[in-house]
């Protein structure tokens, strides 16, 4: 099949620059690009569609077309879409609609043949499939990775504030986007059952997709790359990763404990990532301390115990309240932080080998994960897994009664101590999480088999596009059809959907 991916926010090249490094950057372009490397590995034609840039400050993303080294089914394929520069994703709303999807039907259209399907990305991917759709009758599946109305609750809207918050994140845009995608795509892809039922059953997408309907959804969740982590594989900076973290534990731990084994936590420094509670079960047990070290990869800081962050909400809000326990609780010389500088995914899988050979334990306390790729990287090297129980772990790390890591109350430091006690504390625990861990990884958590599920989906939408979605479609808001008219989405809309003051809305033309 030909298949096409839309991402128009982030950026891909053939030497996978800034993939997250940027806000708009992150989990999703790493996504699109595995399944994309995976489904072409099986002979299948793949285009990624993202926007050009030219500006001098990101070079890389100029050229019209890229593509990867050694793969020939790959085009990275980049249109203009506004003005020539970086712009934020906030920002591209008006210029998908005027000049981003106008030039992928004019590119295809003058290639001599459009793709069978595609795949939308995020509110702005579903959006451009939606026009394209409806366009050309192309199907497509939609994956949301994150949805605008949880982001939209987080920063506490009132009538009075909206205003003020969509001026900054344009909210209004989004929302509607997605109430789209999700209406009109063939099927909507979610990484978890708790992703579809928590995510898509928020009121303010009432009306545009039936959470409780079976043919609207389907479970596809993403995997850790088991040709890079892996305990088998070695990386070429395998030994430079390897002193380097010896040089920081000689640095942060004490003499007679540097052999010990390590509770090893790897996340942003961002207050939902709950490092704190876990520096906090560590503090309140004996136990682990007597037994392990506490080691935490924090990104670029070299330093974090010690060294002041650029960004206030991690020092604010993540290192201050950790440094205070540490000091409160004389945890010198037990902890280590540090980043590991510009080693990317190789570092960081050469990391997790490192501390296997020590017997070491991965966690991850986050107050919700809403998947959870990291612990089940780790365990796809041979570490043991302690995962939360809110979010995504709660389904791949356990299926009924098997345990494949082991899941803790984030909000409960006894819980997650007793948690890290049961692996640390007991040679026959660890063993088996270590094996069972990894075989639960590459069975069932592999960028293979999320390619394969893709393509099943795919194959099936192609031969039936309508087959799944709902029979009542939303209108295409009159913005969507044309910007730069007379009939923006205004703040009115977005309050009636958020707030939920007049429900006929959900059903009118202008939403």
């Amino acid at each position: 099949m030909h298949i096409g991916f839309l991402n128009p926010q982030g950026n891909f090249d053939s030497s996978n620059s800034h993939l997250t490094g940027h806000p708009d950057f992150g989990g999703q372009l790493i996504y699109v690009r595995e399944v994309a490397l995976a489904m072409a590995q099986k002979g299948h034609k793949v285009d990624i569609l993202t926007r050009q840039i030219i500006d001098p400050e990101w070079p890389e993303f100029a050229d019209p077309f890229d593509a990867y080294p050694g793969v020939d089914n790959v085009r990275i394929i980049r249109l203009p879409a506004g003005p020539k520069e970086f712009l934020p994703k906030e920002l591209l709303w008006s210029h998908l609609v005027t000049d981003w999807v106008p030039n992928i039907l004019k590119f295809y259209r003058e290639e001599g043949g459009l793709p069978d399907a595609m795949t939308a990305h995020y509110a702005d991917g579903g959006l451009s499939a939606v026009l394209i759709e409806d366009e050309t009758g192309i199907p497509f599946t939609f994956t949301g990775h994150s949805l605008g109305a949880q982001k939209l609750d987080k920063l506490e809207p009132t009538p009075e504030n909206l205003a003020e918050i969509d001026e900054q994140f344009h909210f209004k845009y989004r929302i509607v986007a997605e109430r789209l995608s999700m209406n009109r795509s063939a099927v909507n892809i979610t990484s978890t059952q708790q992703e579809r039922f928590e995510q898509y059953s928020h009121p303010v997408y009432h009306g545009a997709v039936d959470v409780n309907n079976d043919n609207c959804f389907t479970v596809i969740p993403p995997g850790a790359d088991s040709s890079l982590f892996s305990s088998e594989t070695r990386s070429e900076d395998e030994e430079a990763t390897y002193q380097l973290i010896e040089e920081r534990l000689a640095r942060d731990i004490a003499e007679e404990r540097r052999d010990l084994p390590a509770i090893l936590a790897a996340s942003r420094l961002a207050p939902k990532k709950n490092i704190l509670g876990l520096v906090q079960a560590y503090a309140m047990s004996q136990t682990l301390q007597e037994r392990a070290n506490l080691v935490i990869l924090t990104g670029g800081l070299d330093d974090p115990l010690r060294e002041e962050a650029d960004n206030e909400l991690a020092e604010q809000g993540v290192l201050v309240p950790i440094r205070e326990v540490v000091q409160e609780n004389n945890l010198w010389g037990k902890i280590s932080a540090f980043g590991l500088s510009d080693q990317g995914q190789e570092g960081l899988a050469a990391t997790y080998r490192f501390m296997r050979q020590r017997r070491s334990v991965f966690a991850l306390t986050a107050l919700y994960e809403p998947f959870g790729l990291a612990p089940l990287e780790a365990a796809a090297t041979g570490l043991p897994v302690v995962a939360t129980q809110n979010g995504g772990p709660s389904e791949s790390l356990r299926e009924g009664d098997e345990e494949y890591g082991v899941l803790v109350d984030p909000q409960d430091p006894a819980d997650i101590a007793q948690g890290l006690e049961r692996l640390i504390c007991d040679g026959q625990e660890w063993d088996y999480f270590a094996e069972a861990g990894r075989e639960r990884v590459l069975t069932s958590y592999t960028w293979e088999s999320t390619a394969e599920n893709y393509l099943t989906l795919i194959e099936e939408i192609v031969s039936s596009p309508t087959e799944r979605r709902p029979a009542s479609l939303l209108p295409i808001h009159p913005y969507f059809r044309n910007p730069q008219a007379n009939n923006d989405i205004s703040l009115e809309e977005l309050s009636c959907l958020y707030f939920g003051s007049n429900q006929e809305v959900l059903a009118t033309p202008s939403v």
